[in-house]
């Protein structure tokens, strides 16, 4: 009777451990960026985003390969990843961080609002960023949902004077991902 308490008691902290462990974790996730400008607006999506979230440490990852991004017009893609960009040079955009505000319950069915804080790179520059986001817990896992601005000239991002009309000084970015449970 001992020997089946004692091995009832190690199931339990082993499945409790499992549960406390787990990460969400996501390669399909999508970032969408907006340039509206005077004279045109730009809108590419990528849908190879890869996100993990750590309900232990409330640590957050995100990172996207820039040539993933798709243009309407071929040749914007081409000038994005060839002139703004520079994607053979600085490959990848990442952020690190961890959610800072807003309390979340990983395990509990819900829609959190919550404030996640950490280094955004992108072109090789990297500055520390807070963004509002949404985390929804369902039974498929932790969808996070984040939209936000960034200043081109904040990351070396320069843009010529001649089509200076075209391109927006500042750029919203929205934040898609449904991370299942890892």
């Amino acid at each position: 009777m001992k020997k089946i308490l004692l091995l009832m008691t190690f199931a339990l902290l082993f499945l409790g451990n499992v549960h406390a462990q787990h990460k969400y974790g996501t390669r399909q996730g999508t970032i969408t960026f907006n340039s509206e400008a005077q004279k045109e607006t730009i809108k590419a999506t990528n849908n190879t985003v890869s996100a993990v979230i750590d309900p232990k440490t409330k640590r957050v990852q995100f990172a996207v390969l820039i040539k993933g991004f798709q243009f309407k017009k071929a040749l914007m893609q081409e000038h994005f990843n060839e002139n703004y960009m520079e994607s053979s040079k600085f490959p990848k955009a990442t952020f690190k961080g961890e959610i800072v505000d807003g309390d979340i319950d990983f395990y509990q069915i819900g829609t959190y609002q919550v404030q996640v804080k950490g280094k955004l790179t992108i072109h090789g520059v990297t500055k520390e960023v807070t963004v509002p986001a949404t985390i929804t817990m369902s039974k498929d896992g932790a969808k996070a949902n984040a939209t936000f601005e960034v200043a081109v000239a904040d990351y070396g991002i320069e843009i010529p004077s001649m089509v200076k009309d075209k391109i927006a000084k500042v750029i919203t970015i929205h934040v898609d991902a449904l991370l299942p449970m890892l």
